[in-house]
């Protein structure tokens, strides 16, 4: 997985310095303007999705709770979490209209939001996303998730209507088991 995260924060940066590239030989005439402009797009890129530390998770928790909630932590330098997403996506469409509530977690880092834009542009998810401050203590943060979770990803947590874990799994996982644990948390009252 190293490889495959050194790989898109590579591919990230090629993308953000073209990008700045193109604003600076698109601004030449005016001088100073265009490293403006170029600034102005580094600093604005990772505010695209709201970060999130421990106490920021719990507050969306709690604005689920009295619903069943499916949760996916992902990041595009994670392959399964890749191949995974198209699932979570229709999952969240297939049962939305039963009551299912979904948000996605990416832990991807600062240098990787150019990916990230594009991969959430791609799969058009249709649920919240917001982004783990990547400032925090990872450690803790999983621990605060999950106890039993040790950050391996793709991590996926269901949630009963009461806003307690109903069930996780870690690594991608097969439809047949999404369905039927996003069935036992719709069951439950």
């Amino acid at each position: 997985m190293s490889t495959m995260r050194e790989f898109a924060r590579k591919f990230g940066w090629v993308l953000v310095v073209a990008a700045i590239a193109g604003l600076a030989v698109a601004g030449t005439s005016r001088g100073q303007d265009s490293n403006k402009a170029a600034a102005k797009t580094e600093t604005a890129e990772p505010g695209t999705l709201p970060l999130i530390d421990l106490a920021g998770y719990n507050k969306i928790l709690a604005k689920y709770k009295g619903k069943p909630l499916l949760v996916t932590f992902w990041a595009t330098w994670c392959e399964p979490c890749r191949d995974e997403f198209p699932l979570m996506v229709q999952l969240a469409k297939q049962y939305a209209p039963k009551g299912l509530a979904v948000f996605g977690v990416s832990l991807d880092d600062n240098a990787d939001m150019n990916l990230v834009r594009h991969f959430l542009t791609e799969y058009h998810p249709g649920f919240p996303s917001y982004r783990q401050n990547p400032q925090i203590d990872v450690d803790e943060f999983y621990r605060g998730v999950n106890p039993s979770w040790q950050g391996a990803m793709p991590e996926t947590i269901f949630y009963s209507r009461d806003g307690q874990i109903a069930q996780s799994f870690t690594a991608e996982q097969t439809r047949e088991t999404y369905e039927q644990a996003i069935r036992g948390i719709l069951a439950k009252q």
